[in-house]
């Protein structure tokens, strides 16, 4: 439903249709850019906004501050017991409360910035009998808490039971500082990696139809959207973890990635381009690229960081000229099944 009161922002060009995109295409990050372009790399990887600040470094040091005062001792996980897993299922929903709720609050109850870089001019769906109890935002409240969180933990258990009875190759960061940070900044490229491959495997169409379909309910989305999944696919998701049983990491690295899953969505599917912190001053918030996904369905898999979709044709980057293919696809695909 559209919110009739607030007038549409002036931050960027807006369709027939209102919806908000930023002026002209983005430059790509030059990580993979062909030749080098060493200076472009180091301005990425530690400009501010950029790849190490702010987000990544503040979901660092949220890993960090669980592993040093929210962690069971790893001696206490060397049998599976109810009373340390309620602890890791206790800090993980309060964790997932807490920052998914200071985005929604922030963006959708006290509308901070209105509809200014806001992507749709809509709201949350109060009144859509495809989400449960009709409300968009206590369905995907419902899946991030009932099944988000119990695979999340379910994955976290495995494997600190697994680091407390030796079982997965270790690294302590007294022994090698440099490969441990490194790794740290490593794993949300990882986590890119991983999500493109298994995003492209939930399109499957029998995968779609058994679990996929339940995210993309969530066509205009919010905050609490990003993991808002069947529990199939949050296996799925969720899978990254596993790379630890295969490259030597400490639990802080298990912790890192578990979060950095668990509640970027949140910030990617917030709905709104850029947060507005004070006058114009403002931080990269959710991820344009993405919603063009959740609008289109076919394109744009993963994130331009690693460029998959650039490189195997499922690239949309927002130009009319992008728009206009992606409708005459369509109408091509429709053409066909109604043939």
């Amino acid at each position: 439903m559209v919110d009739t009161p607030m007038a549409l922002s002036d931050t960027g060009p807006r369709d027939a249709r209102g919806q908000w995109q930023p002026a002209g295409p983005r430059p790509e990050p030059p990580l993979f850019a062909w030749p080098p372009r060493p200076l472009a790399v180091f301005k990425w990887l530690f400009g501010f906004p950029g790849y190490l600040w702010p987000w990544t470094s503040l979901y660092v040091l949220i890993a960090l501050g669980t592993w040093l005062y929210l962690q069971p001792e790893i001696a206490r996980c060397a049998t599976f017991a109810f009373d340390w897993i309620a602890q890791l299922y206790g800090r993980n929903l309060a964790l997932l409360i807490l920052i998914v709720s200071a985005w929604h609050l922030h963006l959708y109850v006290r509308k901070a910035q209105g509809l200014q870089y806001k992507y749709s001019v809509e709201w949350l769906s109060t009144s859509n009998r495809k989400f449960l109890w009709g409300n968009q935002l206590w369905d995907n409240v419902f899946w991030n808490c009932a099944s988000g969180v119990s695979v999340w933990t379910a994955y976290e258990t495995l494997m600190m039971w697994a680091y407390a009875n030796e079982m997965l190759p270790y690294v302590d960061w007294r022994e090698d500082p440099v490969y441990f940070v490194a790794l740290l900044a490593a794993i949300p490229l990882w986590r890119l990696f991983h999500f493109y491959w298994t995003h492209r495997l939930t399109h499957w169409k029998p995968l779609y139809k058994a679990a996929h379909y339940l995210h993309h309910k969530n066509i205009n989305v919010g905050p609490w959207s990003g993991l808002a999944m069947h529990p199939i696919e949050h296996l799925i998701y969720f899978s990254c973890i596993l790379i630890h049983w295969v490259v030597p990491s400490h639990p802080l690295h298990v912790l890192f990635n578990a979060q950095h899953a668990a509640l970027t969505p949140a910030q990617g599917h917030a709905g709104f381009d850029q947060l507005v912190v004070k006058d114009d001053a403002k931080l990269p918030a959710a991820s344009y690229f993405h919603q063009l996904h959740h609008r289109y369905f076919e394109c744009n898999y993963g994130e331009t960081d690693i460029p998959f979709d650039l490189w195997f044709g499922t690239y949309h980057d927002g130009s009319p000229a992008s728009h206009a293919a992606m409708r005459d696809k369509r109408r091509a695909i429709h053409q066909i099944q109604e043939d």
